[in-house]
């Protein structure tokens, strides 16, 4: 089974889930929201929403996905021979997102040392488009969904790889200090004098809301119960099969638009994207 975006979509406009802690913990045993979230985002493109049985939903992903990663490095999924997918949970309408050591990524790239060793060998790859899914959760209900590709929202690697360098290169030249290897800003060893202590720099990034970031964008809805907002460039788009694109906008639903809009690029605010915008509500 191939998946996408696309079909994750469809998925949240046939059987929208927001009582999330309701849904999962009778037959996961999943009480925290966050887990939560990160379920039903693997579920909204796996199809299986509705699978109850933990073996029979394993089976699913395993077919579906190629990896399934940890918060400490991006991304969280990788669809098999598809894209990658970062989840981030938000307990405010329009709070930022902690990105913690890792800068905001237009694509993953196999090579890049802020991925696993797993991550890199889980399937034949050399770069994936890279989805960012921000849920915003309140007394453990999903209020709203964003989905944004990377291209769409953060710039090249190297706009964020020279000021990172330029701090690391500024830190390492300190006199009298013993640096140690680390990718990370900067580690000191044998800061006492038993040699005993160490001292890590680390990077801590973040990036607005993508509901702030887009916010001259027309269409964009906010209100309901729920809502949901889909941003991707109109070439990547098109780069889904035309069944997919035609299961999707044949949907008969007064509350779910897609339309054509224009967007800053990341890289030169002066230049403009073509793209498209799918939203919802409920």
């Amino acid at each position: 089974m191939i998946t996408n975006v696309l079909i994750a979509i469809k998925n949240i406009v046939t059987n929208p889930v927001t009582n999330l802690v309701t849904h999962y913990s009778s037959h996961n045993r999943i009480n925290n929201v966050g887990e939560a979230l990160e379920i039903y985002i693997k579920d909204i493109f796996a199809d299986s929403v509705i699978v109850t049985d933990n073996q029979a939903k394993l089976s699913i992903y395993n077919e579906v996905f190629s990896y399934l990663g940890n918060q400490n490095n991006p991304p969280d999924v990788i669809i098999r021979k598809g894209d990658a997918i970062e989840v981030k949970k938000i307990e405010s309408a329009k709070a930022g997102l902690a990105l913690n050591s890792s800068y905001p990524k237009d694509r993953i790239y196999a090579d890049s040392p802020m991925i696993t060793s797993t991550c890199k060998k889980c399937e034949e790859w050399k770069v994936k488009d890279l989805i960012y899914i921000v849920g915003y959760v309140m007394n453990n209900i999903l209020k709203s969904l964003w989905f944004v590709y990377g291209d769409c929202y953060a710039a090249e690697s190297q706009t964020y790889e020279r000021i990172k360098n330029k701090i690391s290169d500024g830190i390492n030249e300190l006199n009298n200090v013993e640096f140690a290897e680390t990718n990370e800003l900067g580690r000191v060893n044998r800061v006492d004098p038993l040699g005993i202590t160490y001292f890590r720099i680390r990077g801590m990034w973040g990036i607005d809301h993508p509901s702030k970031v887009f916010d001259y964008v027309p269409n964009i809805v906010s209100d309901g119960d729920f809502n949901c907002n889909v941003i991707m460039s109109t070439k990547k788009y098109f780069s889904f099969s035309e069944a997919d694109r035609n299961s999707l906008e044949l949907l008969h639903n007064d509350n779910f638009l897609i339309s054509d809009i224009k967007i800053k690029s990341p890289n030169n605010p002066a230049q403009l994207i073509n793209a498209k915008l799918i939203t919802f509500k409920k």
